[in-house]
């Protein structure tokens, strides 16, 4: 066989391969869509309409959704994407307050793991090297 063919047959099989991965990425992105379909999920149908699921049928593959005051009846597939999907509820321990931040320059001390207690050094009780020399600001030559 002469180069040519050969590089032909190469193009033509790595575009095989790219078909059959780009397939199955969307075949998984479809399936998690359709995991995150839950009543209380903001959608947005095929046809651009709005509404908020108000309740699936996993045995007849239908959803009911709300959009203003009317009531729709669509198929699962109907549902182009998500909008804003329905969380976890979350505890309110995991959540940081903004006044929990450190200043900027702070150390945030890790806890020791014998005692329990945090052990980081105070800023107040630290001197820096060019305090030591005790008021000497002529050049030393």
């Amino acid at each position: 066989m002469d180069p040519m063919t050969l590089i032909m047959f190469g193009l033509i099989a790595v575009m095989i391969i790219f078909m059959i991965r780009n397939g199955k990425k969307r075949q998984q992105a479809a399936q998690e869509m359709q995991s995150k379909l839950q009543p209380g999920a903001e959608v947005m149908l095929q046809s651009g309409i709005f509404a908020t699921v108000e309740q699936v049928d996993e045995a007849e593959n239908r959803v009911t959704v709300r959009s203003g005051s009317s009531t729709l009846v669509v198929h699962r597939n109907a549902i182009g994407q998500i909008v804003t999907p329905v969380d976890a509820v979350e505890t309110p321990g995991d959540e940081i307050a903004p006044d929990d931040d450190p200043a900027f320059g702070e150390r945030i001390a890790a806890p020791d793991a014998d005692t329990g207690a945090e052990s980081a050094p105070d800023a107040a009780d630290e001197t820096p090297a060019s305090d030591a020399s005790e008021g000497d600001d002529t050049p030393k030559s």
